[in-house]
């Protein structure tokens, strides 16, 4: 029987497929050892495409909970200490190390928003759109962005059509947007902020405006960079 999965892109798709495979494995007490179902016993259940079950078992996988192996299925894994998880490290109660990631982010993201205007597809376009205008009724709507803005900014990794940056992304997973760990959340004016540097980069990407892209992503992360600087200086 199929579960039931949410509506929107495939960066939510992933996301809830990943966290109920995370729940079986958990809930079922599952062993080192022990193998998942295939991937098209998955696609069936969830009712989504191969691609997303894929994508899902390698965030999974970056998690250390389990291994693909080449022709024999998913296996689960002994876990890997938190600690030594790639950017699982990253310490919201300090925003140096906040500042740490978005350094990085900017690295990474610039160049992925100049190869998606060139790149993207029409249905990619779409949903780079439809993830921005989510985050416009999340704003309206008075609740978090934090899922919308994240799943936005996979979608224009994987406008790439380089699945590289895509893993990137959601290897990073929530630590992509650390604002919900922020004693205070954030007010209307700076949510209002930050969707107009995303709207200047969907219009970019769109316009197939490769350095426009770059450049507004490189505004909206060092935006950010310098937003977080002032909260550091401000508790001084």
């Amino acid at each position: 029987m199929k579960k039931a999965v949410p509506h929107g892109g495939s960066g939510t798709l992933v996301a809830h497929v990943s966290s109920a495979l995370r729940q079986k494995i958990l809930a079922e007490g599952l062993k080192p050892g022990d193998k998942l179902p295939s991937e098209a016993r998955i696609a069936e259940d969830f009712g989504v495409s191969r691609t997303v079950v894929r994508e899902a078992v390698a965030a999974l996988r970056a998690d250390g909970l389990v291994e693909p192996r080449r022709g024999a299925g998913v296996f689960v894994v002994e876990p890997v200490p938190a600690s030594v998880l790639p950017f699982r490290g990253v310490d919201h109660a300090r925003i140096s190390s906040i500042v740490d990631l978005l350094e990085l982010r900017t690295a990474v993201e610039t160049e992925a928003a100049a190869l998606a205007a060139v790149r993207r597809s029409t249905a990619q376009e779409e949903q780079i759109l439809s993830c921005h205008a989510r985050v416009q009724e999340c704003i309206e709507a008075q609740v978090s962005t934090a899922e919308a803005d994240f799943a936005l900014h996979v979608a224009i990794a994987e406008a790439t059509n380089n699945p590289r940056f895509g893993e990137f992304m959601r290897l990073i997973g929530p630590n992509a947007i650390p604002r919900t760990n922020l004693e205070r959340p954030p007010g209307r004016d700076y949510l209002a902020q930050i969707f107009r540097e995303h709207e200047s980069i969907v219009a970019a990407i769109s316009g197939r405006d490769s350095e426009a892209a770059r450049h507004s992503m490189q505004e909206h992360l060092k935006g950010s960079e310098r937003r977080y600087r002032a909260i550091l200086i401000a508790r001084a």
